[in-house]
């Protein structure tokens, strides 16, 4: 099991979560300027995102844009220095705010679920809670309810379209995919999602696009580029899902890639890659979302 992962999970099960904003002594993040955080947008090969300055030596991932693109979040290690020694684990989301074309960081607070906003922006979720948006901040962290609180299974990441339809990952139930939708304005019971995504391993981490028209995931696949890859499945004019196909060379690596989201605007993909064996050092990654078109089945 890679070591990113142990983390997510021991930090369901050890850490005590608060909405409480803390303040480090490390140093903080330069202003930056401009679109997408002031840095040059990639082109079909993905590249480092803000390298030096968010994507760095340590501990960077889950990084995604809010709907609007005028909020940025990502997660790191927080944990605590003593002289020249680290202690403890201490996962981090950070978030950065465009006033007058300009970025600055106004926000941390303890990780409670790996970050994801529904396509409106007006709420922010963490696995099975939520923040809701309230003039200029963010409501106190609440429960999505019993349908996800589910005693037997493990929400890393969950994924909202523009219809309400939830999709998630589950590992404590052998690393599955789940959705749920909404009937009549009703929330459905959760369902395992198909072959399509459930024949791997490590399957986690889903994106589903606003209009529902695709879904991304990462899995570890035989006759994949290393370790987990990113995959994509297009919804079919019948309603059902296409095959998993791998997303190619330009975006995985033999490294373990995974966590996307597509930025609001439609342009670009964010994603996590592993730059060791021991995934001890992780970035963020981007690509240009065109290579979503490259890879959608021809009628």
């Amino acid at each position: 099991m890679k070591p990113v992962y142990i983390f997510i999970i021991v930090l369901f099960s050890t850490l005590t979560m608060s909405n409480q904003i803390y303040s480090y002594s490390q140093p903080d993040f330069p202003d930056l300027k401009g679109p997408y955080m002031g840095q040059k947008p990639p082109d079909m090969v993905a590249e480092p995102f803000a390298p030096g300055i968010i994507s760095k030596q340590g501990w960077e991932l889950e990084g995604v844009f809010a709907p609007g693109m005028k909020e940025f979040y990502f997660t790191m290690d927080r944990g605590i220095y003593t002289g020249p020694n680290k202690t403890g684990f201490r996962p981090t989301v950070i978030g950065f705010r465009q006033q007058n074309n300009v970025w600055k960081k106004y926000t941390e607070f303890l990780r409670q679920g790996e970050v994801t906003f529904s396509p409106d922006g007006k709420r922010m979720h963490m696995a099975e809670g939520y923040k809701d948006r309230i003039d200029d901040g963010w409501s106190e962290f609440k429960s999505l309810g019993p349908i996800f609180d589910h005693k037997d299974w493990g929400i890393m990441r969950l994924s909202a379209s523009a219809k309400g339809t939830y999709v998630f990952d589950d590992y404590k139930s052998n690393d599955v995919l789940r959705i749920s939708t909404l009937k009549d304005g009703k929330r459905q019971p959760p369902l395992k999602l198909g072959p399509e995504f459930n024949s791997g391993k490590m399957t986690a981490h889903p994106f589903i696009a606003p209009d529902e028209s695709y879904l991304i995931w990462d899995s570890e696949r035989e006759g994949g580029f290393g370790d987990s890859d990113l995959y994509i499945s297009f919804r079919q004019e019948d309603g059902s899902w296409s095959h998993a196909i791998n997303m190619g060379d330009k975006i995985n690596s033999d490294k373990w890639d995974s966590y996307a989201s597509v930025t609001p605007d439609g342009k670009y993909i964010l994603f996590n890659r592993g730059m060791d064996d021991k995934n001890e050092n992780v970035d963020i990654y981007w690509i240009d979302a065109q290579i979503i078109e490259t890879l959608r089945p021809k009628p």
